[in-house]
């Protein structure tokens, strides 16, 4: 799989679903019902984040669900993403890149939303490829008004903003032409995880789903 693939294929899986739910898990018990509370909601595209002792045990879980693709988040190194991939993980998203990292995840045939914050590394990554990246953390780096900013020289690329952003932003970001989606901790906040609230859940997923403004046409694909 090259890049240019990657990006293809991520934006496919990306570009209706508006919302991808970032995940902490601290206990790999929770991870099916939490995967099949956020499907029911309509949220089937999820990154799990591997901070926790839980998450790889988790993607191997979550990942032998069907009609659900799982994502690694937080992936590092080479051996995060080989990690990752034999538990099943269906794509990576890094919070930055590095060339091992990308290496690595193409080795493996993982598909890699790669991470960036400023015109330098989103033009690095598009110089290899990636035209569908991750902008993070997005709030701390201007929000909106920096992705509206770097539209204009770099309108061929494609975001998933993600860091800081609530409920109520996430319709704003959506609307901007240049983001498939966005990655929201909001959906499933480890309270509600750790109480096994699986209603509210797959409510705040629904009600997502059904907020969302209309997907924007993709420039970049086929």
């Amino acid at each position: 799989m090259t890049p240019d693939d990657s990006s293809r294929w991520l934006r496919r899986a990306c570009r209706d679903i508006g919302v991808m739910p970032v995940l902490t898990i601290e206990y790999a018990k929770h991870s099916v019902p939490l995967a099949r509370a956020l499907a029911d909601g309509g949220l089937h595209v999820i990154e799990v984040t591997l901070r926790t002792d839980a998450a790889l045990d988790s993607i191997r879980e979550m990942s032998a669900m069907s009609g659900i693709l799982i994502g690694a988040g937080t992936l590092l190194t080479p051996a995060c993403a080989e990690k990752a991939k034999k538990a099943g993980a269906a794509f990576g998203v890094s919070p930055g890149s590095t060339d091992g990292l990308i290496q690595a995840c193409l080795d493996l045939d993982l598909p890699l939303l790669p991470g960036a914050a400023t015109a330098s590394e989103i033009m690095a990554l598009s110089d290899q490829g990636f035209d569908f990246v991750k902008f993070f953390p997005a709030e701390t780096n201007g929000g909106l008004a920096a992705l509206s900013a770097l539209a204009s020289p770099l309108p061929h690329v494609s975001y998933c903003p993600t860091g800081g952003i609530t409920a109520a932003s996430a319709n704003r970001y959506l609307e901007h032409q240049n983001i498939i989606c966005v990655g929201g901790s909001w959906i499933a906040p480890a309270d509600t995880i750790i109480a096994e609230d699986w209603d509210r859940i797959r409510a705040t997923a629904q009600r997502t789903r059904s907020d969302r403004p209309p997907a924007p046409s993709d420039n970049c694909s086929p």
